[in-house]
């Protein structure tokens, strides 16, 4: 019986081990929507990002409204402290990392812009493919 229950307990101990190995190996999604107009924001928006594909989340980031214009290729730019960085040069950091931002749809045709507009890297969504990338079970999403 004493040796039924440690080959018992081996079991549930590796079966366990086996799941949480499984669960730590799942790249986390994090969906960012940038819609203020407020430099700091869209910077912040910008450095938690980089900060978590750093720590192994997959980013996506869909620009929208005063948030889109820091893709466009004439956007303002406001330097932010402490590294004198800027919002669109903190994105231009994300895509040479590896992420594809958006922007929203309908944001061009109402800027009176075109994706020849945009800096190089961005492009525009599509609600359908941006409506599952919301409703997978795993994402968290933040708006900024």
């Amino acid at each position: 019986m004493k040796r039924l229950l440690l080959v018992l307990a081996a079991a549930v101990i590796t079966a366990f081990g086996a799941g949480m190995a499984a669960a730590s190996e799942e790249q986390p999604s994090l969906f960012v929507v940038v819609t203020s107009p407020e430099p700091q924001t869209q910077g912040m928006a910008m450095v938690l990002s980089i900060q978590a594909l750093k720590q192994g989340a997959e980013v996506q980031m869909l620009l929208c409204g005063p948030g889109g214009d820091i893709a466009l290729k004439d956007a303002p730019q406001t330097v932010l402290k402490p590294r004198d960085v800027t919002p669109q040069g903190m994105l231009t950091t994300l895509i040479d990392m590896g992420v594809k931002p958006q922007v929203c749809a309908i944001y061009l045709p109402n800027e009176g812009k075109s994706p020849a507009d945009l800096i190089a890297g961005v492009g525009v969504a599509k609600p359908p493919a941006i409506a599952a990338a919301l409703l997978a079970e795993d994402t968290k999403l933040f708006t900024f």
